[in-house]
């Protein structure tokens, strides 16, 4: 799994950004979705980093605020969407 990292990094960074490129263009929901398996797969990639801290400490940290991003998109989308 330690060579496939980069590429579910990756996947999940993209499935975020469609989704919440999706969620403004056509439904919320349909976005919503996306970028709700794109965070599951960040997850992923994280625990196992998280597993592994101090091979993957700055990668961890820089982690830790990107998700923490995508959560506050989704909780601004939803106040906006009312």
């Amino acid at each position: 799994m330690k060579k496939y990292l980069r590429e579910i990094e990756l996947a999940g960074a993209i499935l975020c950004l469609i989704g919440v490129l999706c969620a403004y263009i056509w439904d919320y929901n349909i976005g919503g979705w996306i970028c709700g398996v794109g965070l599951l797969v960040l997850l992923v990639d994280f625990l196992y980093k998280a597993f592994h801290w101090k091979e993957y400490e700055r990668e961890n940290k820089r982690f830790i605020v990107i998700i923490l991003i995508a959560i506050a998109f989704l909780f601004i989308q939803m106040l906006i969407k009312r």
